[in-house]
């Protein structure tokens, strides 16, 4: 049996046995998008399918580096970190790449925890777009920089002085990807084997940076492929003995690294939702109020698409990285770029987007607002022609320049509250905080050069 044919838990069980397995890997994702899993006995396993299980509920408590949150309430010390309730799901059964010959299977957590847990998240936003009358279509592409490394090496240099896979920038370079075929042939045979597609793979700008954009597919799936393309990509480089990092920015001399997401909606009847030939760019009413959307609320979500302390160093002028709620027809500038054409490539191109977003949150974010706006009837502003960075935004759509004034708007927004509840948006906002907390303790080398001497 193809793992991917797999759509119930009797055809689960079925694959097991006849694979003869006595273990089977399972995982979910925390709250950093970060997968985090284990090895089920089969018999394990198949109690878990029948009747849930149970997962420890701090990895919805604890941050990127297994330190725990002292500032959340729906776990932490004063809970005792007890077992969430949780299920498998059959249908995102895979194989197993390398020698391991087995098969892994996504989990989500179940009520009570599903407020918090990012997967059930965005399935309540696709819910919501369903209810709407509307099928949401999505993909992801990212960039990621892959150094000749391993996970002691980085230690050993204090991530300093790491040697790129190969040197300088070769944008989209034939002799980069010959030269490094072993690499780009494993990145594709990870990707068939576990069903993420890749649609195109290339060079970068920058040393040793790949870029990888997979397949489009409906947008929960989407989510899904986009977390096992970042996991995974991880895994096989270094079993190939190299790192690969997706951090949003890793050095000041080169670029940011993007996980652009791009969005489409169909009518029930299977036809684009976003086009309309009679229209300027193609644009339909529901795309434009669903642009209209996503460029108001990118302000008060942005935390959501830019996690970490590092994605604001990537949101800098001139750096391929919007710095403010604009939009644009075919301009790379923008923080929204329309893509347009014809019914089948009608979609926005979230460019806010960096690699070290999860892509459920960042999913369910983007897709979130583009429904509001639609809900709304709302207008867009003004289109930008030319270079946004080189542009005055009014004060609506400049967007926070730090985590911590990220997670503020997004606690206090009215909407985000309507839009993912108030326990994910108290839980998700006091996480942020603990990140910039956790960061305000720490001296960096460039403070040091900067002051030690002098004052």
């Amino acid at each position: 049996m193809n793992p991917r044919s797999v759509t119930s838990i009797t055809a689960a069980k079925k694959i097991v046995e006849e694979r003869k397995l006595s273990h089977i890997k399972v995982g979910l994702i925390d709250i950093d998008g970060i997968m985090r899993g284990k090895y089920m006995s089969k018999e394990k396993f198949f109690s878990s399918l029948d009747h849930g299980f149970a997962f420890c509920d701090v990895v919805l408590g604890w941050d990127s580096n297994d330190d725990v949150y002292d500032n959340t309430t729906y776990t932490g010390w004063h809970t005792g970190y007890p077992d969430a309730p949780a299920r498998i799901i059959p249908e995102s059964c895979r194989e197993l790449p390398f020698e391991e010959n087995g098969l892994f299977f996504l989990c989500e957590f179940t009520p009570p925890a599903d407020v918090l847990c990012p997967r059930q998240l965005l399935q309540r936003i696709l819910a919501k777009a369903d209810a709407m009358g509307f099928k949401a279509f999505g993909s992801l592409e990212y960039e990621f920089f892959v150094f000749k490394e391993s996970p002691e090496s980085i230690r050993e240099k204090n991530y300093i002085g790491l040697e790129p896979l190969a040197p300088d920038a070769f944008g989209y370079s034939i002799i980069r990807n010959t030269v490094e075929a072993e690499v780009y042939q494993e990145i594709i045979k990870v990707s068939e084997a576990m069903d993420f597609p890749i649609e195109g793979l290339h060079e970068e700008s920058g040393p040793g940076v790949i870029e990888g954009a997979i397949t489009v597919d409906e947008a929960g799936s989407a989510a899904d492929k986009a977390a096992f393309f970042k996991t995974f990509i991880k895994i096989a480089m270094q079993r190939m003995g190299y790192m690969a990092t997706f951090m949003a920015k890793w050095s000041p001399d080169w670029p940011g690294q993007s996980g652009h997401l791009h969005l489409s909606l169909q009518n029930k009847d299977g036809s684009s939702a976003f086009y309309d030939e009679a229209q300027k760019h193609n644009m339909s009413d529901t795309m434009r109020h669903f642009l209209a959307g996503q460029q108001k609320l990118m302000p008060e979500v942005l935390a959501m698409v830019a996690p970490t302390i590092n994605s604001y160093s990537r949101m800098v002028p001139g750096s391929w990285a919007p710095t403010d709620a604009s939009w644009g027809y075919e301009n790379r500038t923008c923080a929204l770029r329309v893509i347009g054409g014809n019914p089948k490539s009608q979609r926005v191109e979230y460019r806010i987007g960096a690699a070290d977003g999860n892509p459920y949150l960042v999913m369910a974010a983007a897709l979130a607002s583009g429904l509001y706006g639609i809900e709304n009837k709302l207008e867009p502003e003004e289109m930008v022609t030319g270079n946004a960075y080189d542009m005055d935004f009014p004060k609506n759509l400049r967007l926070p320049c730090t985590l911590w004034d990220s997670a503020r708007r997004f606690k206090e927004s009215k909407i985000t509250h309507e839009l993912f509840g108030n326990d994910f948006v108290t839980h998700f906002a006091a996480t942020r905080e603990w990140e910039e907390r956790q960061y305000r303790k720490h001296v960096s080398d460039w403070e040091l050069k900067r002051y030690f001497e002098i004052i």
